[in-house]
């Protein structure tokens, strides 16, 4: 388990073993043992619908030092709940300070290890070995994901006992380290859901959904796993921009270690007293973000009920849980803009049937303008566009009869590539653009539409923006930043204050990087509540296209099929609409499910779905 091979099963050492039988509580879900037929070999890397559980053996008496190093790496990457094989490779006060909880660090390969005899007495009673290995990502004590560049080398201390003659760990880093494959085995991502903190708590209306993903270990009751982590709160990162509707201190009762759904898919949750006096409001907010954050993890669960002290709280079925809270995935659109050939705004039906294009009700289908890129507010009555040379910014009703008026924003930058980017609609209503003018970049916020533009704060930022996409949930924000020939993308979280005189003022923090491994992003969408889909290369590549999460990992989905030339991308945060694309190539076309590009129209560009 300890020597990643990518691409292919890996090799499982003599002392390590995969059990599979129903004897042991190592696989569940079988019947019986059978008591006929072949023997049959088990891989050694368990598929990720398996449910075989894979344990690591303990230390074999009289083992090497660099037995015992490569045993306790193994026992990293396997299914024991509390590690307490891998402790048994460490002295009694080494396991005692070690916490494989603080952090995961996951390297390209497996951990290498090079021995280092320089500190060892000459009766060779200690010796020290270094893993190395290069750096992936690192997962925080939250389960929070990011990306990592770099070497990583750790010193692992062996001491022998000279009564018993063993060797063992006296000295390690703290946390677990893998490879990246065994991490991929081992671990899944889950969304966590809460607030935005801009909703009132309890309220009549939906509050803002937003996904906070976190990776849970795949094998090991993921389940309760993520119910404690939920009840913990969010991210450090999301943390200033959500709230929970669970009191302070809510908590599982005392007691419970496992929980499962009943036969009718529905999961009853019993918290400690801290929940014991929440309102009927709060309590319905508390159950969807329950069943929210399940339900990204299984479909097997259906309803919660909450209880507390022996009494039931509330319940929620999931189909009511759009009645309470309004997630990114909830949308869905109507139609599909884009600009024709005659430079009209137009649209067809959302999904694969729409076929025939009609221009939009008003200015901007009436094609007075020329036009580069277009948005389309989430309720399809507004619509924003900017002209051919990206100078001028426009915002009309999509109502018969409606005139174009000024511009909202007019760009002095000198040349069409140093104006204004293609505009986003935020969750509020608002509507968000850059001006790449390299004598007064900024990232710019119009409330409504209409309002005198905001500048906005961008903490951090290395680069100038050439691309905005802010997420459904209000709360992130999506951008491609230009440094040098380099064209990355990052997240940032959207915050959102009044100063002394009470007005507004926007900011962007703590961004992130979600493509580390691409070198050029030449365009990018979101593409459901906490992912991406982008085109872009690699260093010396060519044009790939791919899914991205916000924490810059890799979902367990396939990539799009190839798409030559891609100019503009777009995606819906409902699952069942297809991607759709421009490509200098082929036009506007689209992918539904299970299929290849489809055309949808040979003379047209910038194609949209509202947002």
């Amino acid at each position: 388990m300890g020597a990643d091979r990518e691409g292919g099963a890996r090799r499982m050492p003599a002392r390590a073993v995969a059990y599979a039988t129903c004897g042991a509580v190592l696989l569940t879900g079988c019947a019986s043992m059978p008591d006929s037929g072949d023997l049959r070999g088990v891989d050694s890397t368990p598929r990720q619908d398996t449910q075989v559980r894979v344990f690591a053996v303990p230390p074999q008496d009289n083992a090497q030092a660099s037995d015992i190093v490569s045993g306790f790496l193994e026992a990293l990457t396997s299914d024991d709940p509390d590690y307490s094989t891998a402790r048994l490779y460490l002295t009694g006060k080494a396991s005692q300070m070690w916490r494989p909880g603080l952090s995961t660090t996951v390297l390209a390969d497996g951990p290498g290890t090079d021995s280092d005899r320089s500190d060892a007495r000459e009766d060779r009673d200690e010796v020290s070995f270094t893993l190395t290995g290069t750096r992936v990502a690192t997962v925080d004590a939250q389960q929070s994901y990011r990306p990592a560049k770099g070497s990583y080398r750790a010193l692992v201390h062996l001491t022998r006992n000279r009564k018993t003659n063993q060797w063992r760990i006296d000295r390690l880093p703290q946390g677990l380290v893998m490879g990246k494959s065994d991490f991929q085995r081992n671990y899944v991502s889950v969304n966590k859901y809460y607030f935005a903190s801009n909703t009132a708590t309890g309220s009549e209306t939906r509050a803002a959904a937003v996904a906070d993903p976190v990776y849970v270990r795949r094998r090991v009751d993921p389940m309760t796993q993520v119910v404690r982590s939920l009840l913990n709160g969010p991210t450090t990162w999301l943390d200033p921009v959500v709230r929970t509707s669970f009191p302070t201190g809510a908590a599982l009762e005392k007691g419970v270690a496992s929980l499962a759904p009943d036969d009718r898919s529905k999961l009853t949750v019993p918290l400690n007293g801290k929940a014991a006096r929440v309102g009927t409001g709060m309590c319905r907010e508390m159950a969807a973000q329950l069943l929210l954050t399940l339900q990204s993890l299984t479909p097997a669960v259906e309803q919660v009920e909450l209880r507390s002290g022996g009494s039931r709280l509330c319940s929620l079925g999931e189909e009511r849980v759009d009645d309470v809270a309004a997630p990114a995935s909830a949308q869905h659109p109507s139609y599909l803009y884009f600009v024709d050939g005659k430079n009209r705004l137009v649209r067809i039906a959302a999904g694969i049937s729409g076929t025939n294009a009609s221009a939009v009700p008003g200015a901007l289908g009436e094609g007075g303008k020329a036009l580069r890129s277009v948005a389309v507010a989430r309720d399809e009555r507004t619509a924003a566009a900017v002209t051919a040379d990206g100078q001028a910014l426009y915002v009309a009703s999509l109502v018969s009869g409606g005139s174009l008026g000024d511009p909202v924003l007019v760009s002095h930058g000198k040349t069409e590539d140093d104006r204004l980017t293609a505009p986003s609609w935020d969750a509020h209503g608002d509507l968000w653009v850059a001006d790449r003018d390299p004598g007064d970049p900024r990232l710019l916020l119009l409330e409504q539409g209409r309002d005198e533009p905001l500048v906005v704060t961008t903490s951090g930022l290395d680069g100038r923006i050439e691309d905005v996409r802010v997420a459904a949930d209000g709360v992130r924000i999506a951008l491609v930043v230009a440094k040098g020939t380099k064209k990355s993308l990052l997240i940032g979280r959207i915050e959102r204050h009044a100063d002394t005189d009470q007005r507004a003022v926007f900011s962007v923090v703590g961004l992130r990087s979600a493509t580390p491994e691409l070198e050029d992003v030449t365009a990018m969408s979101w593409a459901g509540d906490t992912r991406l889909v982008v085109a872009g290369r690699e260093q010396g590549g060519v044009q790939t296209m791919r899914y991205v999460q916000v924490d810059g990992s890799t979902p367990e989905m396939a990539a799009p099929a190839a798409l030559t030339g891609v100019k503009e991308i777009t995606a819906a945060e409902d699952d069942g609409l297809p991607l759709v694309a421009y490509s200098e190539d082929d036009g506007i076309v689209r992918l539904p499910s299970g299929a290849q590009w489809q055309k949808v129209v040979t003379d047209g560009r910038a194609p949209v779905y509202p947002g």
